[in-house]
């Protein structure tokens, strides 16, 4: 994988970042352990920002669009106000059985939502509105989703949607990665959509934040 920073300069940031939970840190590990592709993990830094924008915006419904072992969920529900709650999907069983059995052991077990199933089915079956929506599942499908959540989306809503610079690859002109491809075509959609205010973060592997006008 391509660094996008200087070595260390995540690293510094995360230790002078808020500190994450016991469950949290214990899901790392078996995460690592387990599974098959632990870096698909959200991690520390970005689990934190995810926290901290849920907070900001003040979201009380929150939907998520691939899940892995839950480590993003478990971050927002931990910014979500009493009464919120997250919807959040994903289509592996694996991962749904790993993700629930943390949310079993966490104090926000009442505020998760899980439906398992493809992503763009179950969507047709939630209406929303939705407050703030995170997405990071099969890149291929990036657009796809965007344009089913974003008529569920409140007026200023949020999407995050995540590995938007895919290791730096987006900069190659003969990108042959069919995900690597179809981010740099959803990239270049969004920077064109006047139905959002747009920004393109460089966090871990890249954030587009978006708010809906």
């Amino acid at each position: 994988m391509l660094t996008l920073t200087k070595p260390g300069i995540d690293d510094y940031a995360e230790s002078k970042s808020e500190p994450t939970s016991a469950l949290l840190k214990s899901l790392v590990r078996e995460t690592h352990e387990k599974m098959s592709m632990p870096q698909m993990l959200t991690g520390r830094l970005e689990g934190r920002f995810l926290k901290m924008m849920v907070q900001i915006s003040g979201a009380k419904s929150v939907l998520e669009i691939g899940m892995f072992t839950g480590y993003s969920a478990l971050s927002m529900a931990e910014g979500l106000p009493e009464g919120g709650k997250i919807t959040t999907l994903d289509i592996d069983d694996e991962c749904v059985e790993f993700a629930k059995r943390y949310f079993a052991r966490s104090e926000y077990e009442h505020k998760i939502e899980v439906i398992k199933g493809p992503a763009l089915k179950s969507l047709e079956s939630l209406s929303g509105p939705f407050d703030f929506v995170f997405i990071d599942a099969d890149k291929p499908n990036y657009a796809n989703y965007y344009e089913a959540v974003l008529p569920k989306l409140k007026q200023g809503g949020v999407i995050l949607v995540d590995n938007v610079l895919w290791s730096g690859t987006v900069l190659d002109p003969h990108q042959t990665d069919e995900s690597g491809k179809a981010i740099i075509k959803f990239n270049d959609m969004i920077a064109s959509d006047e139905r959002v205010d747009r920004v393109l973060l460089t966090i871990r592997d890249g954030i587009f934040m978006l708010r809906k006008r």
